[in-house]
């Protein structure tokens, strides 16, 4: 994969309603123009006017900023923040400044995108991202039947950082797809002949549709298109769209925004994993105010390493064994 560079840039926001002097907190998401972390401000934000706490958001200009997040958690920890909420866009490297935010005092709960380790953080609220990639394997080669020994995949990942968020639903696309998977923590080390190769969308539309261009000039009979986010699916799709191949290929994604699931219904993706950003937000503003008044930090989901929000299959094209919802069931529990 290619080395990403990018900018340092800090989209912040302060954002202060009915608020509490007592207590404040941040929201620090990848960027703020992913429906998805629209959505989850949205939700911090509801949710912290509900409970009288000051909320401050700050975003990076892309994903894979990690500079910004670094500064903005070093503004949290400047200002007393009681609690930091994060969808880390690097679950690594931001580990020195999140261990100084919570010996600082901040409970600090990552969101949607887990910390390696998990144990980098006080919690984490997030989608199981490896059933949510299992889900659309299972689907894609289900609907394939017996031709899914003969598939030519490509693979949308999210950056060369390779974030747990990242290895997860790739990794969990290629095992339930019937793939084996080498290092479940590696993208790309696989040696199964049906993956056509790997490229990166940084998550929007513009990188999915270059990602989709590059790897069709490798194969240009790909069937088969695993995407990060719905954003990138939609630029995948802009791509085989413009070659005429928009009616022969499956694309599937994780995501559940209102956006995707109506590409469901228009046959643009053909089933995506829902996830429920309002939750992850709205739990996290709670743990943040149940922390602040009584030192109690929230608990994980029984067997994992996280509190579970949940997973949902939307399809309008269902398959035998796999649990899963239509689009017009989706767009009554989408988001954004």
């Amino acid at each position: 994969m290619k080395k990403l560079l990018t900018s340092s840039v800090i989209a912040l926001t302060a954002l202060a309603g009915a608020a509490s002097a007592d207590i404040n907190a941040c929201l620090i998401t990848k960027t703020d123009t992913n429906p998805f972390f629209v959505k989850m401000k949205e939700g911090a934000t509801a949710a912290a006017e509900a409970n009288g706490i000051s909320l401050s958001t700050f975003a990076g200009k892309i994903d894979g900023d990690v500079e910004s997040q670094v500064a903005a958690v070093e503004t949290c920890i400047a200002s007393g923040a009681k609690g930091i909420l994060i969808t880390p866009t690097d679950s690594r490297a931001l580990t020195p400044v999140i261990t100084q935010a919570r010996d600082a005092g901040a409970l600090v709960i990552a969101l949607d995108t887990p910390f390696e380790p998990a144990s980098v953080a006080d919690a984490t609220f997030a989608t199981d991202n490896f059933k949510a990639g299992v889900l659309i394997g299972e689907w894609a080669a289900a609907k394939l039947g017996d031709e899914a020994a003969n598939a030519k995949i490509a693979m949308l990942d999210l950056n060369a950082s390779e974030i747990s968020v990242d290895y997860l639903r790739n990794n969990g696309f290629l095992q339930g797809f019937g793939i084996d998977i080498k290092d479940p923590t590696d993208i790309g080390d696989e040696d199964d002949p049906r993956i056509v190769g790997n490229d990166v969308t940084n998550g929007n539309e513009e990188g999915g549709r270059t990602a989709m261009e590059n790897l069709m000039q490798i194969d240009p009979e790909i069937n088969v298109v695993y995407t990060i986010n719905e954003p990138a699916a939609a630029g995948a799709y802009e791509a085989l769209k413009s070659v005429g191949r928009e009616n022969d290929v499956l694309i599937v994604s994780v995501d559940g925004g209102c956006p995707g699931v109506q590409n469901i219904s228009e046959g643009v993706i053909g089933a995506t994993s829902m996830q429920f950003p309002l939750l992850m937000a709205s739990l996290g503003i709670d743990a943040i105010k149940t922390w602040a008044e009584t030192g109690t930090k929230p608990q994980n989901t029984e067997g994992l390493d996280f509190y579970n929000t949940g997973v949902e299959l939307i399809t309008d094209e269902p398959v035998d064994g796999i649990p899963s919802l239509t689009s017009a069931e989706g767009l009554e529990k989408c988001w954004g």
